[in-house]
């Protein structure tokens, strides 16, 4: 890793950093210096690479700030992104108990920070608080639920239903959207947004505007979307 990604210097204090993530926020103080004393803190700027699909997986990553995309290549050379990760949310963790190498690429979507562990630190932790194994069992069973989602996705649905699906999902998980208003920044690309769901660019571009036509969402900025009916555009999905 590049050593200009070392260090986050004051903007990531060890305790504010560690204490920002889920997982560790109900250690104790001396359980809490055990991780803080473990972490590497690194920044990274929008578009910057973590690591590649083969690359040596040594390490455990949490998200500290900022955004990162987890992403495949197909067959064809397209990009096909599993996952957006967001403040708090971790990865890394299915090559916790072998040697491996990483299955996906990883790259930042806005500005980072990065909160670092290697592998056999992070084990030690476990060992040490078996609350925290609980918790990465969670997740990874949630993460794998909303990969099979997004696997039958992409297999049975029309270019509408994956673009209805992808708000849904943005709306609920990614974008900390406003229950009230059903509204939520968009931190990524519209390329990026049809990476995720397997069209082109154009597509997107033209089921946005057709969504909007249609009265189901709005469209004030490129970075902001407004749902304004979620029951019909659940019925698309």
């Amino acid at each position: 890793m590049d050593k200009n990604h070392m260090n986050c210097c004051d903007g990531c204090r060890g305790k504010y950093c560690a204490s920002k993530i889920p997982m560790f926020e109900n250690l104790v103080e001396d359980e809490l210096a055990e991780v803080i004393g473990q972490i590497d803190h690194r920044v990274y700027s929008k578009g910057e690479t973590l690591f590649r699909e083969g690359n040596q997986a040594n390490n455990m990553f949490f998200v500290n700030e900022g955004k990162v995309k987890l992403y495949k290549y197909t067959k064809e050379g397209k990009e096909q992104i599993l996952h957006i990760l967001s403040e708090g949310e971790f990865f890394g963790e299915l090559n916790l108990l072998s040697c491996s190498i990483y299955h996906f690429n990883a790259q930042t979507i806005k500005d980072c920070k990065i909160c670092v562990i290697n592998n056999d630190s992070m084990k030690k932790i476990i060992e040490r608080n078996p609350k925290i194994g609980i918790k990465f069992l969670e997740s990874a069973g949630e993460r794998l639920t909303n990969a099979e989602n997004l696997a039958q996705n992409l297999a049975t649905n029309d270019a509408d239903s994956r673009v209805a699906y992808l708000l849904i999902d943005l709306l609920e998980r990614y974008e900390g959207g406003n229950r009230g208003k059903n509204e939520f920044a968009v931190s990524m690309s519209r390329e990026d947004m049809a990476n995720c769901i397997g069209v082109t660019r154009e597509t997107m571009s033209r089921k946005l505007k057709k969504f909007e036509d249609e009265g189901l969402i709005k469209i004030p900025r490129v970075k902001q979307i407004i749902i304004l009916d979620e029951e019909r555009l659940r019925d698309y999905i």
